[in-house]
């Protein structure tokens, strides 16, 4: 009876081990080039957050990691896939911003160094451990043992030779306030983080403004680029993300904008038509009841003048 009771349990474990298997599929986009493509859904326990895109570039000094994604156990699978595709060691981690999607699958990569911006290392320190909570409330046993990892060196913008791929680092910020995008110069290939979400509806939470948000965009797409991987959504060749996400930007500042100077609340804004030209993009009024919640109290201070002042 015991041996029969321990048989059952491991098929148990064994059975749970293959439900929480992200089964990431890496696809060759360019020379030494592979995207794990996730879905433009929103976090659910049914894709254990696997909703971003990661990547890596097969260089002669080893293998470059874009982003580790929302899970320890995705940063495991990350480096099993990595592993199917070259005998290369992993070399180095960048990280485009301190999101939970892109960065809690660093426990993955213990003993390799993990790079960000200085402004991103600092979001991380300071809203990591309630985000990687929020996370657990929200895809469950996927975040499994999935702890915080903070990076372990600062990047600077600038030009850097890796193994044969000159990869350009840009220092952004309309996101989250310390975004990192990458082109690299060999392949023409421009990872664009967060910056860029396209067939899905974007995210304000740490976004300084919608204004540096446009100006960011401009900076990207004038950059010599041949292919574009947004932080979400499918690949692109030409620059329908840009015109995308430039006229959402568009239509959110004018919506919030224009709701401050009648004296709306949040409860009448959330409510807002969605343009039918939107209608194909993921999570629109979802996304728009976080981002009115996110930014429309600085709309609203625009509005108010100081009685001292005419």
């Amino acid at each position: 009876m015991r041996g029969l009771l321990l048989l059952l349990a491991l098929l148990c474990a064994g059975a749970a081990q293959a439900a929480y298997d992200y089964r990431l599929q890496p696809r060759q986009i360019a020379a030494d080039t592979w995207l794990l493509e996730g879905s433009t859904e929103n976090f659910a326990e049914g894709n254990g957050g696997n909703i971003v895109n990661t990547a890596f570039i097969v260089t002669d000094e080893g293998v470059l990691v874009i982003d580790s994604g929302p899970s320890r156990r995705y940063g495991e699978a990350m480096r099993a896939a990595i592993a199917s595709v070259t005998d290369k060691p992993v070399a180095r981690v960048l990280l485009t911003h301190h999101h939970p999607d892109h960065v809690l699958g660093n426990q993955a990569f213990a003993g390799v160094p993990i790079a960000a911006l200085a402004g991103t290392t600092e979001l991380l320190r300071e809203q990591g451990d309630a985000m990687a909570e929020n996370m657990y409330r929200l895809v469950g046993d996927w975040m499994r043992g999935t702890e915080v990892v903070l990076p372990s060196e600062t990047l600077e913008p600038g030009v850097r030779d890796i193994g044969g791929h000159r990869l350009r680092l840009l220092a952004l910020s309309g996101h989250t306030g310390a975004d990192l995008a990458i082109l690299d110069e060999t392949t023409g290939v421009l990872f664009a983080g967060d910056l860029v979400f396209y067939q899905r509806a974007l995210t304000t939470p740490n976004s300084p403004g919608l204004d540096v948000w446009l100006a960011d965009l401009e900076t990207l797409q004038e950059l010599p680029w041949k292919l574009l991987v947004p932080g979400h959504g499918p690949l692109a060749t030409d620059p329908a993300p840009f015109a995308q996400m430039r006229d959402y930007l568009g239509w959110l500042d004018g919506l919030l904008r224009d709701a401050a100077s009648r004296g709306e609340d949040m409860n009448e804004v959330i409510r807002a038509p969605i343009p039918e030209r939107f209608a194909g993009i993921s999570l629109s009024r979802y996304e728009l009841i976080r981002s009115v919640s996110h930014l429309y109290p600085r709309y609203e201070q625009e509005q108010l003048r100081r009685v001292d002042r005419r």
